[in-house]
């Protein structure tokens, strides 16, 4: 099974961060309408029990957004992804539509409150870390262009930079090539049900992404 090392710098600052780490064979296809019909119950049961000023009260978005603030970070002006997914779906714009794998991962995000990476494994070269972004450090997000990663979280490979909780690289993304899929959640205050949502994950990735050969654990 993979191992990320979380660097001492980012332990500092966020002393209670544990990372959910899922990693299965795929087959990226168009979203079937079987998934497109979960999304779209999701999506309704969240516009019916949540509303924007709601959001950062769940726990998992708060504890994110005190770790991008102890990494120095404004989670304002630098939304997790989570965050920025559920005010989408609650402002009534839905979620994108990418290819299944994305979309499974994001109903994931929005139904449990974590921002998390998803990376074609194969891409990625070497240890993967963890740690603070860097000024000036080279990152291009998915659909952002560069994107200032300077005191965000960030996962490295021995390439660079390629993820973050906010975006995640071009370099690292799901195309229609990518068959080893990683998935990354991060719960900054250890309190969250990291369990469940790799267990949901792995439902959704079986159900409608020809998920296989699953491994997963929390540390």
């Amino acid at each position: 099974m993979i191992f990320i090392k979380v660097e001492e710098e980012l332990q500092n600052a966020c002393p209670n961060l544990k990372l959910g780490i899922l990693q299965c064979s795929v087959i990226v296809q168009p979203t079937s309408e079987a998934l497109q019909t979960e999304i779209k119950n999701g999506i309704e049961n969240l516009q019916a029990n949540f509303k924007i000023e709601n959001i950062s009260q769940r726990q998992v978005i708060q504890a994110s957004r005190k770790g991008y603030k102890a990494c120095g970070k404004d989670p304002a002006r630098y939304r997790l992804s989570a965050e920025a997914l559920l005010r989408r779906v609650i402002q009534g714009k839905g979620l994108y539509q990418i290819n299944n794998v994305v979309d499974a991962l994001n109903l994931v995000s929005i139904k449990t409150g974590y921002s998390i990476g998803g990376y074609n494994f194969d891409k990625i070269n070497g240890q993967i870390t963890l740690g603070i972004g860097k000024e000036g450090e080279p990152y291009e997000g998915i659909g952002r262009g560069a994107l200032n990663i300077a005191k965000l979280p960030v996962l490295r490979d021995e390439t660079g930079a390629f993820g973050t909780p906010t975006s995640d690289s071009l370099r690292t993304s799901i195309s229609n090539e990518a068959s080893n899929f990683l998935m990354v959640f991060y719960d900054f205050d250890g309190q969250g049900a990291l369990k469940e949502a790799l267990d949901l994950s792995v439902v959704l990735l079986d159900d409608h992404c020809s998920g296989g050969d699953f491994e997963m654990t929390i540390y």
